[in-house]
């Protein structure tokens, strides 16, 4: 939905139930024109859109959310100050759910801690 428009993934690296990513985002896609003019945010609803997204790579299946247990947006993402960003996700299958710990970061800085579970759509 947002991979390719609103962000790349320029990297990956994958390893069992791990998936870690570096990703671009397009600063000039159009949800920065009114989020907000002059002073452009990452959407906290794109930056769990993109957790998703990484997270239907990883498996290799359509997910969808069953419950955010913890969602903690710590500072905000100005796509032209911080156009990268490293996004992890730590998946573990349990009773047929899927319990996801992510995060967003840019060396020291943390913008976003999240702690959920999926299921298999």
């Amino acid at each position: 939905m947002l991979a390719g428009k609103l962000y790349t993934v320029e990297q990956e690296q994958t390893a069992g139930e791990t998936g870690t990513y570096q990703v671009l985002w397009n600063a000039s896609h159009p949800v920065f024109e009114g989020h907000f003019p002059g002073r452009p945010v990452v959407p906290g609803v794109c930056m769990m859109q993109t957790i998703q997204e990484l997270l239907e790579k990883l498996l290799d299946k359509k997910v969808v959310l069953k419950k955010a247990a913890s969602q903690k947006f710590l500072n905000m993402i100005d796509p032209n100050a911080h156009p990268r960003v490293e996004i992890g996700v730590q998946y573990k299958l349990q009773d047929g759910e899927i319990k996801v710990t992510a995060s967003l970061k840019h060396e020291a800085i943390t913008f976003m801690k999240f702690q959920g579970t999926f299921v298999s759509a």
